[in-house]
């Protein structure tokens, strides 16, 4: 591997620690500062809301293809509606995903052979 994606890979893994590791950091201190044992109250709303901002972050950001066309866009609809149509049946999360990136695989994979 090229030293760029070493550089790539350390740079995401450092960003993922520290997304995860600063908040509880400072939430820990905040608790020791007030130390009237009711971490709930504790807790200020805005935090409660990360985990659903990142999760709808990433969903926007995994719905645009790479390189936008034609076939891109057909094979993010198909995935996308696989993937909805296999949560629905099943209600769970692991099916869904497999069956998106099966369904978007199987419709680049068909339009490769196509052309």
């Amino acid at each position: 591997m090229s030293s760029a994606l070493w550089v790539a890979v350390l740079a995401s893994a450092l960003g993922t620690l520290l997304m995860r590791l600063l908040p509880l950091v400072w939430m820990q201190r905040r608790l020791e500062r007030q130390a009237n044992g009711d971490s709930l109250e504790a807790m200020p709303q805005w935090l409660s809301l990360l985990g659903p901002l990142m999760i709808a972050a990433v969903f926007g950001v995994s719905l645009m293809p790479v390189a936008p066309g034609a076939l891109s866009w057909l094979a993010t609809l198909i995935g996308v509606l696989a993937t909805l149509a296999v949560w629905w049946h099943k209600r769970t999360l692991g099916w869904p995903v497999a069956a998106g990136v099966t369904a978007y695989g199987v419709v680049v994979m068909l339009a490769g052979l196509a052309s």
